[in-house]
């Protein structure tokens, strides 16, 4: 069975930082960035991108669509 890993790819402009994604993902992949975008919010990143499955939780609960997620199969 081929494993899945996943990329998530963040708006940081639009980001705001709410942390939902940080709580939905199940592998703590992201983390809040200590930086802050041009409106002054703490943005989402991949702080442990090695640990991503590609689930797609973070993006379902982005109130604003400002995560995509990638997956690929990996041999």
């Amino acid at each position: 069975m081929a494993k899945v890993k996943g990329a998530v790819v963040v708006d940081m402009d639009t980001c705001k930082g709410c942390n939902l994604c940080v709580v939905a993902c199940p592998t703590q992949t992201l983390a809040l960035h200590r930086n802050v975008n041009g409106k002054g919010y703490h943005y989402s990143y991949m702080e442990n991108p090695d640990a991503c499955i590609g689930c797609s939780n973070c993006a379902l609960v982005c109130p604003d669509s400002c995560i995509t997620v990638y997956k690929a199969k990996i041999a």
